[in-house]
């Protein structure tokens, strides 16, 4: 439990240098940022990373596909793991590209066993690569798939029981993809291995009526603090990180919505501990 994080942008990266902010406990990088060895992300995380612990967030595993993984982004993956050692390394359980070209999209998979096999294949390959169980993070998704056999819950329950990896679980992509798919946020935390989660993502979204896109460019919702507050009931204590990626406020504005994250927590927390009484 590392307490409660923010994701590291560009935009901060003075800010944080200046005032080393006590009220943020941990950061999360987007891996593909600091991959070059040379040049400021990574001398600024090299100081960074002298206070904070820091996570690795990536975009790049391509887990949806039977490709082969790329090795070469991997091994810039591992040398910037062994040099800054990151508490964790995670990625999307999603497809993000194929035959050399990129989509810059995280792109949704059928939940089948066809599927189960293939991203199980690949987590035991990167796994084995990097020397260390991956996170894996529940995308938010837009449609479904007549070939889905099982909900994403019991997909990634199956993926977990199979290769060890564990889970970030984004609170706001459940409830985009519960409300564009038409079902219920709450059943899918119940239905996840609490013994999984290792993660919580916290972000705004874009709703359009009847449809929600996840745009990362907003608070946090009403509907998404509460799906949070149950979710914290569920799995207990779990580290938690506030994502922003556009429109990004001051960093105490951050802060101070990331304090909203704390109490909620904490307070779920303590009405659990609470003795009932006859």
């Amino acid at each position: 439990m590392l307490g409660y994080g923010l994701g590291l942008r560009s935009v901060h990266y003075d800010y944080v240098l200046t005032h080393w902010p006590t009220e943020v406990d941990w950061f999360e990088l987007i891996t593909e940022n600091y991959l070059a060895p040379g040049g400021r992300p990574r001398a600024v995380i090299r100081k960074i990373r002298e206070h904070y612990p820091v996570v690795l967030h990536g975009l790049s595993f391509n887990i949806g596909t039977d490709e082969e993984p790329d090795w070469d982004y991997l091994r810039q993956l591992r040398q910037l793991s062994d040099e800054i050692q990151p508490e964790w390394v995670s990625d999307h359980l999603c497809w993000t590209g194929l035959d050399g070209y990129t989509s810059h999209d995280l792109l949704p998979i059928s939940y089948n066993t066809q599927s189960l096999e293939h991203c199980a294949s690949k987590i035991a390959q990167i796994q084995d690569f990097l020397g260390r169980n991956i996170v894996l993070e529940n995308p938010s998704v837009y449609i479904g798939f007549r070939s889905s056999t099982m909900g994403e819950a019991q997909f990634i329950n199956e993926l977990v029981k199979r290769t060890g990896c564990e889970v970030l679980l984004d609170i706001n992509n459940v409830y985009v993809s519960a409300f564009n798919l038409g079902l219920d946020p709450y059943t899918i935390v119940d239905t996840l291995n609490p013994a999984a989660i290792r993660q919580f993502h916290l972000a705004g979204h874009t709703h359009n009526g009847n449809h929600i896109i996840d745009t990362h460019d907003h608070p946090v919702s009403d509907e998404v603090w509460k799906l949070y507050a149950h979710a914290c009931k569920r799995f207990g204590p779990v580290t938690t990180l506030l994502e922003r990626d556009d429109h990004i406020p001051e960093f105490p504005e951050l802060v101070r919505e990331l304090q909203l994250a704390r109490k909620l927590q904490e307070q779920t927390l303590a009405q659990l501990r609470e003795p009932i009484h006859a």
